[in-house]
């Protein structure tokens, strides 16, 4: 990767990690962001899943929900997340029905709901896989302050790989933010926070 992307990289995963930082602290002290009345990540969203079904953030309410961005050509990180959350999850057991694991795909492009589709089931039957438009797959994004880009050197045509954040998000089962794991988190580490987030809750 070139060293601009790679600033440029960097950057953007700092901005959204003190963005993350500072809700998280709100929300420690009890206090909601004052500039709105909503949350600073999540949001409403209308995509289409793997079996190509138009699905709204509606449709996840009553549920945790474990979202992971990435795209199905990824050659490493996004395979390697939704082993640690599909690992994770298994170390649930019976709880582990009280959460949805998702997968947005930032290459609507060449992740289409046929191509998702076989992705997914790869990492077990209970992820679920979200594609839609180019602008829709941006209004999620920016909700969830996800950077994503394709690679400055990318060749030409479908050959070519995206630059993306790897954060994994937990979401309440009223669709509001609750915590985020970075990249270096492994599946024991996930279990574990996801246990305590299940246990604290009636």
């Amino acid at each position: 990767m070139p060293r601009q992307s790679i600033l440029i990289f960097a950057a953007a995963v700092l901005l959204i990690a003190l963005g993350l930082g500072g809700y998280a602290l709100l929300e420690r002290q009890g206090h909601q962001p004052q500039s709105s009345g909503v949350a600073l990540v999540g949001g409403p969203f209308s995509l289409t899943n793997q079996d190509g079904r138009r699905v709204t953030e509606k449709d996840f309410l009553g549920k945790y929900m474990l979202v992971f961005f990435g795209y199905t050509f990824c050659p490493d990180v996004c395979p390697t997340e939704l082993q640690v959350m599909t690992a994770a999850l298994d170390q649930l057991g019976p709880e582990a029905d009280r959460i949805q694991p998702v997968f947005v795909t930032i290459d609507p492009e060449r992740d289409t709901p046929q191509v998702l589709k076989p992705y997914v089931e790869n990492f077990g039957p209970r992820l679920t896989g979200l594609t839609g438009t180019p602008d829709e797959v941006a209004s999620i994004a920016k909700a969830y302050r996800v950077y994503y880009a394709k690679a400055g050197n990318s060749a030409a045509g479908s050959d070519y790989i995206m630059d993306h954040s790897s954060i994994i998000y937990l979401m309440g089962p009223d669709g509001r933010f609750v915590k985020h794991m970075p990249y270096t988190t492994d599946a024991a580490k996930l279990a574990q926070e996801l246990k305590e987030t299940l246990n604290a809750s009636p």
